[in-house]
């Protein structure tokens, strides 16, 4: 089993944190349409582009959502001055209320786990997780920052299997975008399963889930040969 980490297991984006560091950028926004606007960057974005997705090393990703939250375009400048106040103060990460009781059934079956991310390097992702109380549930880490590589990209995918020695059918990934995590991750061999927190869990290309609780259940029918959702 091999998971995404921000938006899947992790509730990244502290957006009252967020506004505060535009405001050090001289930019007017509040919570909301920062929300609003990163939540749609992220639907645009989710698309065949390799970086598209690996918003803490892509100002263009922060550029497009502060422009779109204050209505005003942003210079490269600016947007990477925000992105570095944003790495060097992360504000607060939560595991979403399904993640424990997720990991803690899958290590009770025996799963092994991983993550594969984009994200600014596996040294940060192991920091989070520990910080959260998940660390030991895992048994790889693949950060695009530490790699070189990002989703949607098949390699990073590739890289996870074979440190984990693996083959794709072997694999199921879950991640909270249709492209970059699910479709990429079946375009790389392995099953992919899109958390659709927001959705109806009724969308089957690819498979749809609203929780991670019914990532167990997903196995279970993979192990019997039957659509995963």
């Amino acid at each position: 089993m091999l998971f995404d980490l921000g938006g899947t297991l992790i509730d990244n984006y502290d957006f009252t944190h967020y506004a505060n560091l535009a405001r050090r950028c001289f930019l007017e926004v509040e919570e909301e349409p920062l929300a609003h606007a990163l939540a749609e960057v992220e639907r645009e974005t989710d698309c065949p582009h390799p970086t598209a997705r690996d918003e803490w090393t892509n100002p263009e990703f922060w550029g497009a959502v502060l422009a779109r939250a204050t209505g005003k375009a942003v210079d490269r400048a600016t947007a990477e001055r925000f992105l570095a106040l944003a790495r060097s103060e992360p504000g607060s990460y939560r595991l979403y209320s399904d993640s424990r009781r997720c990991l803690e059934e899958l290590a009770d079956q025996g799963r092994r786990l991983g993550i594969v991310s984009n994200s600014t390097s596996e040294a940060r992702v192991r920091a989070i997780l520990d910080r959260a109380g998940v660390l030991p549930f895992f048994e790889r880490i693949i950060s695009s920052g530490s790699e070189g590589v990002a989703k949607p990209d098949p390699e990073i995918f590739r890289r996870a299997l074979g440190r984990m020695k693996l083959d794709g059918p072997e694999a199921l990934y879950v991640g909270n975008l249709a492209y970059t995590d699910a479709q990429a991750a079946r375009a790389a061999g392995l099953h992919g399963i899109w958390l659709n927190r927001a959705g109806t869990g009724l969308g089957s290309d690819p498979p749809e889930i609203t929780s991670l609780l019914e990532v167990p259940l997903c196995v279970r029918r993979l192990e019997a040969g039957e659509p995963v959702a």
